[in-house]
């Protein structure tokens, strides 16, 4: 998923539903028409191969993507496309991330289900539905308006109700909601946000893609307010986009 250019539009906070006071109390989606044997099976594979590539992958967070239905948050997509371990382009020069990495990102945020996540960048949704079967709460700011429309209602429909939606600009976070327990960005600034590392909470980690023309993928973990980082490999995302021109 990534940010695209795009003139911020004023919205109200697009809820998908009440956020369950506890993790326990979010209800994973139930099995539908629109998620038949032939995508089931294509999605194990995915995920057996995913996990092959990477045998350090958490179970917990292979068991989310295994339960997400990737093919209904890649509109325009076949079966054999959405079930791809490929990123697919998904309009507003947006994409739908590769499932091996948002298996990489997903787990280096070490989620045990009691944390608060932000989310930079919704696109679709599918970052945002996997974190959800693994987290408290998740809260997720896209900037393109029509996206964070689309993506609360596809949440809401598929039953994620422990997510939260919002049209703005990635860059100011959500500074109302804050502290977070855990941040990820799904696009590339070329230098980390002052005001994402101010909501984060002590303790917590950030994970997210930096840099320019080099870009590497880091994971940073607050103590006693400073960031320690370490690096999870060269990466290549599209530039984060702000809605403000940044100098």
């Amino acid at each position: 998923m990534t940010l695209a250019a795009c003139v911020l539009v004023a919205l109200p906070c697009l809820a998908v539903a009440a956020a369950a006071a506890a993790r326990d109390d979010a209800a994973p989606p139930s099995a539908t028409p629109a998620d038949p044997p032939v995508a089931q099976a294509l999605r194990s594979r995915l995920v057996d191969d995913v996990a092959a590539r990477d045998p350090q992958l958490g179970r917990q967070m292979l068991d989310a993507l295994r339960a997400v239905p990737r093919h209904l948050f890649v509109p325009g997509a076949s079966l054999e496309q959405a079930y791809a371990n490929a990123a697919f382009p998904i309009g507003h020069d947006q994409t739908i991330s590769q499932p091996a990495v948002v298996a990489i990102m997903t787990d280096a945020l070490r989620l045990d289900g009691t944390e608060r996540v932000l989310e930079i960048g919704t696109g679709s949704g599918y970052q945002a539905a996997v974190l959800s079967r693994l987290a408290r709460q998740v809260d997720s700011i896209e900037l393109v308006p029509e996206f964070a429309s689309r993506a609360a209602q596809r949440l809401a429909a598929l039953g994620f109700t422990n997510v939260l939606v919002r049209a703005g600009d990635g860059y100011a976070g959500w500074p109302e909601r804050a502290p977070y327990d855990r941040i990820v960005l799904t696009a590339a600034p070329p230098d980390l946000p002052g005001a994402l590392v101010a909501q984060l909470r002590d303790g917590g980690i950030l994970v997210a893609p930096v840099g320019v023309d080099d870009q590497f993928l880091y994971r940073w973990t607050k103590r006693d307010g400073r960031m320690v980082r370490e690096s999870l490999g060269a990466v290549r995302f599209v530039p984060m986009v702000s809605a403000t021109p940044h100098p």
